[in-house]
């Protein structure tokens, strides 16, 4: 119909009305249109900045791996230069520590004056405080360097405190204490050379820090793990230096009657705590200051061992007497110093020796039929590349039998451990004890 035609005005407002609303959704659909395009561009422009944030940031994450690959491998072979050094420095370094001792040892048996004894004894002391520092540091080297892989087995606890008790007894009633270890029958899984090193340490602190009263050492069963407890009744750890107590070169309070060892070098926990990590063994320990120490070593327990086998084992490492008188040696060392030392040594226990430096030179002194050599020394590193343990091999094919030997040698590597029982070669570490050198062979040739 005509608007013309309309004469009702309330009709006409509504009509008008209508129109106005439809013009009004019509422009309110255009600017929502226009208005979501604009949302789109946005969009576009914003995933655009995003990827290509993204893709940058991939190529610099991208760089960072090959960086760190690259720095990876060069810590690998700081690394590898680092265990490399190391076993040449407890070579090279131990090696003339190795003939002093020796050379001291042979000239304190022929000292008749109580003057020169004393003198003897004080440049053996002296020896001992360097050879301790040098295998001490040497041995937080290694690891720290994590160069030293634990050889876990099960481990009679028994013998390992028969083994302690024999070592620390005789220092314990020099300075008038008291050294108990309660029986136990019990096997452990670890390290018998790295725990026996934890305890000795602990156990040497005990008694170097206590005036009066002793040191007691037991056990307790918790669960899978036993824990070892070395209580002592010394002066006691301040709270203040829980944590000072591993570091490095740290002493606490020395009791006026220390003895000549003193504090000793103040690296016996810092070994500790490294070996505990190395092991897997958490170490911890109370204290009350003036009343006592007691350290926990947390071992978890063997998995069926025999005790009885292990006791055997330990009954081989006892010595069995002396007795060397007129023993056939065949001594195969390098080193020039060490092997005038070490004959020097032999011959004062009335061994007959003949030295070479080499697995030929070794395999010439066999041409003689007459003599024939009940016991083989040899160092692992020989002249020409050669190792004692090959020389050893070599050695007992030509005689056709299997002579006890020995191999001796400033090579704390676990690598030769294993190639000497391998081969069932006895194994010293330099520089030798002479004393515990002479009980070897006695139960050797025994």
């Amino acid at each position: 119909m005509p608007l013309r035609n309309i004469n009702d005005l309330e009709k006409l407002k509504k009509i008008n009305a209508a129109l106005v609303s439809r013009v009004e959704r019509s422009m309110d659909q255009q600017g929502n249109a226009f208005s979501l395009f604009q949302t789109a561009i946005s969009l576009e422009n914003r995933v655009r900045t995003r990827t290509e944030e993204l893709h940058s940031t991939l190529r610099r994450l991208e760089q960072s791996n090959i960086d760190l690959s690259a720095a990876k491998e060069n810590a690998e072979l700081a690394n590898l230069s680092k265990t490399r050094f190391l076993a040449a420095a407890s070579h090279d370094v131990l090696q003339p520590l190795n003939a002093a001792h020796l050379s001291v040892s042979a000239l304190a048996e022929v000292q008749t004056s109580d003057e020169g004894k004393k003198l003897v004894r004080q440049v053996e002391r002296s020896l001992e405080t360097m050879e301790d520092l040098l295998r001490t540091l040497l041995d937080i080297s290694k690891l720290d360097a994590g160069v030293v892989q634990p050889d876990i087995g099960d481990v009679s606890l028994e013998m390992l405190f028969s083994s302690l008790r024999s070592d620390f007894l005789p220092v314990a009633e020099l300075k008038g204490l008291t050294l108990k270890f309660r029986p136990v029958n019990a096997v452990v899984r670890s390290d018998r050379t790295l725990l026996r090193r934890i305890l000795q340490n602990i156990l040497s602190n005990a008694l170097r820090y206590t005036r009066s009263g002793g040191v007691l050492v037991g056990t307790r069963h918790r669960g899978d793990t036993i824990r070892i407890d070395v209580a002592d009744t010394g002066c006691g750890i301040p709270d203040d230096q829980r944590e000072a107590v591993f570091e490095e070169f740290h002493r606490g309070t020395i009791p006026t009657d220390a003895g000549p060892a003193g504090g000793g070098l103040g690296l016996g926990l810092a070994i500790v705590r490294r070996i505990a990590a190395a092991l897997g063994h958490p170490v911890t320990f109370s204290s009350k200051v003036g009343h006592g120490t007691i350290f926990h070593i947390d071992v978890p327990v063997g998995i069926g061992a025999s005790v009885d086998a292990i006791a055997g084992t330990a009954d081989m490492e006892r010595p069995r007497g002396y007795g060397l008188f007129g023993t056939k040696v065949l001594l195969v060392e390098n080193d020039v110093e060490v092997l005038q030392a070490m004959t020097s040594l032999l011959e004062r226990w009335q061994c007959l020796v003949r030295p070479a430096t080499s697995t030929d030179a070794a395999l010439e002194m066999l041409g003689d039929t007459d003599w024939v050599p009940d016991i083989v020394i040899a160092d692992q590193h020989l002249d020409g590349g050669d190792l004692g343990t090959t020389t050893i091999a070599e050695v007992r094919d030509y005689l056709s039998r299997a002579v006890p030997a020995l191999i001796v040698t400033a090579d704390g590597s676990e690598t030769v451990a294993k190639a000497a029982r391998a081969a069932g070669i006895e194994l010293m570490r330099k520089p030798l004890k002479p004393a515990q050198l002479r009980a070897l062979l006695a139960h050797l040739l025994a």
